[in-house]
């Protein structure tokens, strides 16, 4: 489809949902007794929308398909001797990936792979806009939130035993866990989600949306019925309290500052985590002094925290027991054995809202370090090694130019393919999840990243440095300043895309200063920078005070209960679950 048509079909045409036809405005309680979510509202409501035309933002998420090449990335192919794209019979684009003894530029050691989807769990949890129109009068800013603003893990609970029975096993305490999983047969702890003709049972259906996320609720599943069976006479509504308490230790301790940078986290809050100071609810609170009870800040969930697109990588290794058969380790090795994040095929893809196949349990050892580390040093364990996410950067990988949700399906499970072999997108759908998320700021009337950097005291990064592209050696000096994709994004740029730059040019200025070679250089860890860090940590932190049932609240008293030296992270609660 040509750029005018697909403007036109996917924008401004009546099969797009307008928020006056969003789902029914309903407050739903927290399974923990806190009061009802209050929807949406902004942090810096003194600063004016930044308004973009819809050609621009296309270009800057797609590209202008000549020398510009958008925050999609092009797809990693098998070439010919020519150095063309090798296609298979059916003229499809051969897909392939960097071989797992060898290095990714891509990759970010300083964050696992599984902290991608810790980061898009909670953000099921605490987050959920169902208005999926992008219409000229859709106005998100009044659209209900669908989660509770609390760290509650509602996505787990649903609405909790007494409403959602099903999701619960006949004590009323414990969760139900669906069919025992396998790696390639051999026998694993992993279950998958309890299903219905193929649907998860569970509290929020986006847990389901990949294979991952699917078993990564599956083990906070785990974790909160050994918590059960370990408080046999504790009553369920105290029992996910004490869950939740473990859950937002990790946030605080583990997730965040891997994502911010140790330094941001003490900033925002001060010594938390240590010994000495569990649960004292000393906290620097600067733009989110105002944010009430139960609100979502706009900045947040449109932009900043959307910060978790770019560390997708296009393939994984679910185990190390999958090899691909005969004919994938023949033609294409590198990609055997693995999975692309989302694919035309489900046997290809870790595509989610179905029932995967059994072999498919996950190996947690090698999404995170619950029994060796992420190190540059250990490339060469191959498929043993721990895999790392991607780096923060204005890149997203190819396969989320092509979200299943809107793709077209096939009465065999399969998706509709294009000339490339890409899955087709519905009619009137935007499947581009870098289009969908510049739209999505556009529709709910963010200012600019530059106006959010004066309203927090920041001097703003230049134009010049806010670039598009890739955070690599080879790339950062060939990436193209957002001002050659239209002109309209001078002195100002999307929220989202700035807080992605601006992690992209803090790396950049620190490997730029670096005198190890590039493959050294490009090992360098990443983190979001000033803006995007302070407006993630601050907000979480800020929503945490909020609850007066949370840790913060909890006083210094409390400790997790499953620590190892006084540890407790994902490597802990997984073992825990006797997942690890």
């Amino acid at each position: 489809m040509d750029r005018r048509r697909f403007l036109k079909s996917a924008l401004f045409t009546g099969t797009a949902l307008a928020a006056s036809q969003a789902l029914p405005r309903f407050a739903q309680a927290s399974v923990m007794g806190t009061a009802a979510p209050t929807g949406f509202q902004r942090l810096f409501p003194q600063l004016a929308a930044a308004d973009f035309s819809t050609e621009d933002l296309l270009r800057l998420a797609a590209g202008d398909g000549k020398d510009l090449s958008g925050m999609t990335a092009e797809p990693e192919v098998m070439e010919a001797a020519d150095g063309s794209p090798r296609r298979n019979k059916d003229g499809h684009l051969l897909i392939t990936a960097t071989p797992e003894d060898e290095q990714d530029t891509e990759e970010n050691f300083g964050v696992p792979a599984g902290y991608t989807y810790l980061g898009q769990f909670i953000d099921h949890d605490i987050t959920f806009n169902p208005n999926d129109g992008f219409g000229p009068n859709a106005n998100s800013a009044t659209d209900p939130n669908l989660r509770t603003a609390w760290f509650d893990l509602d996505s787990l609970y649903g609405r909790g035993p007494g409403d959602q029975p099903y999701l619960y096993n006949a004590d009323g305490r414990t969760l139900i866990a669906g069919r025992k999983l396998t790696e390639a047969g051999a026998p694993s702890k992993c279950t998958d989600h309890p299903r219905l003709n193929g649907r998860a049972m569970i509290g929020d259906k986006r847990n389901d949306e990949n294979v991952i996320v699917s078993q990564l609720h599956a083990a906070f599943a785990a974790f909160h019925n050994q918590v059960a069976r370990d408080r046999p006479h504790m009553a369920f509504n105290d029992l996910a309290r004490e869950v939740a308490w473990h859950y937002q230790w990790i946030v605080l301790t583990d997730f965040l500052p891997r994502i911010v940078g140790p330094e941001m986290m003490a900033a925002v809050l001060p010594d938390f985590g240590t010994l000495s100071l569990p649960g004292s609810g000393r906290a620097t609170q600067t733009f989110s002094k105002n944010l009430r009870p139960g609100e979502m800040p706009l900045e947040f969930a449109g932009a900043a925290y959307r910060f978790g697109h770019s560390m997708i990588r296009p393939v994984y290794r679910l185990n190390t027991r999958m090899q691909g058969t005969a004919q994938e380790k023949k033609e294409n090795p590198a990609l055997a054995g693995r999975r692309l994040i989302f694919a035309a095929s489900q046997y290809a893809g870790l595509n989610g809202f179905r029932e995967y196949p059994q072999e498919w349990a996950i190996d947690w050892s090698l999404f995170f370090e619950t029994n060796r580390k992420l190190d540059y040093t250990h490339i060469k364990d191959g498929p043993k090694r721990v895999q790392a996410a991607y780096k923060f950067d204005t890149a997203l990988v190819n396969p989320l130019a092509f979200l299943p949700e809107f793709s077209q399906g096939r009465p065999d499970g399969n998706f509709a393919r294009d000339k490339d072999g890409n899955p087709q997108t519905q009619s009137g759908k935007i499947a581009n999840l870098a289009l969908r998320n510049l739209l999505r700021g556009a529709q709910q009337g963010l200012p600019s990243g530059q106006d959010v950097a004066r309203a927090m005291g920041l001097d703003p990064i230049a134009d010049k440095d806010l670039r598009v592209g890739k955070a690599t050696c080879e790339d950062m000096g060939e990436n193209h300043a957002i001002t050659a994709y239209g002109d309209g994004f001078k002195g100002r740029a999307p929220l989202w895309f700035y807080v992605l730059a601006e992690a992209q040019a803090l790396w950049c200025s620190k490997v730029e200063g670096m005198t190890a070679d590039d493959s050294r250089r490009d090992a360098t860890p990443s983190y979001l920078g000033p803006v995007g860090g302070r407006l993630v940590a601050e907000t979480m932190v800020a929503l945490m005070l909020a609850d007066e049932t949370s840790l913060l609240r909890a006083g210094q008293s409390w400790r997790p209960a499953y620590t190892d030296k006084g540890v407790f992270t994902m490597r802990e609660l997984l073992k825990a679950a006797d997942r690890a």
